[in-house]
């Protein structure tokens, strides 16, 4: 005995389940990335409190305004004074963002650090972290740094460390929180489509935009803290 058969859906039912169906899709590709940020780095984020002591802290760039940091720098930079002070770091590496004569983020986030009690020495400048990843795959690569505290906003500090994670850098991170002001929601957004690019860094594991020779600064500030 056969079975009646069952009726067709109508043509614009048909295309409205393709469309539905396709954007579920895309929806699960978008965020698989952040899926892969946070199962690679939650276990890692602590507070300046609980964070395991390492010789070396590093903190990202994240703008000047009239060649000062701007807050959300600022705030980094306190994170990493304050892990100088309580002896969880030696050593700071500011790394960010100097292409242009006029914007030298190292050097502001270093006169930042010294002016809250960070001594000179123990400060080393990365003038060519243009991004996250060159500024992971620099600090294994050209500073020669093994272990590192991450520090930066609480939004970013998962893909840091699965960045520094994939370059070699055994990485802990201090996401420093700030008020959920449109920064904050603009920085959280950002980071939906800045996980997609992360994912490619660490499959295809380009050279940073500029990588140069391996400088000693980290290892002579380490070795001066040690004397």
């Amino acid at each position: 005995m056969k079975l009646p058969r069952l009726p067709k859906l109508p043509r614009a039912r048909r295309t409205q389940r393709r469309i539905v169906q396709t954007i579920m899709l895309a929806c699960v590709f978008a965020l698989a990335p952040a899926t892969w940020m946070h199962a690679a780095a939650d276990s890692r984020v602590r507070t300046v409190a609980q964070v395991p002591a390492q010789d070396v802290a590093v903190v990202f760039g994240a703008g000047l305004w009239k060649g000062r940091p701007t807050p959300y720098l600022a705030h980094r930079l306190d994170a990493a004074a304050e892990l100088y002070r309580a002896g969880k770091v030696k050593v700071v590496l500011v790394t960010g963002d100097n292409s242009r004569v006029e914007y030298d983020e190292p050097d502001a986030m270093r006169t930042y650090l010294s002016a809250r009690g960070v001594p000179d020495g123990r400060i080393v400048s990365d003038y060519a972290g243009f991004d996250t990843w060159d500024s992971c795959v620099r600090a294994k690569k050209i500073f020669g740094v093994e272990r590192a505290v991450l520090v930066t906003q609480g939004f970013h500090i998962r893909r840091a460390v699965a960045l520094c994670q994939a370059a070699g850098v055994e990485s802990y991170g201090v996401g420093v929180t700030e008020p959920h002001d449109a920064t904050w929601y603009y920085g959280g957004t950002r980071e939906l489509f800045a996980a997609g690019k992360a994912a490619l860094d660490t499959t295809l594991t380009p050279d940073p935009r500029f990588l140069g020779a391996k400088e000693p600064g980290v290892k002579a500030a380490l070795a001066a803290a040690a004397g």
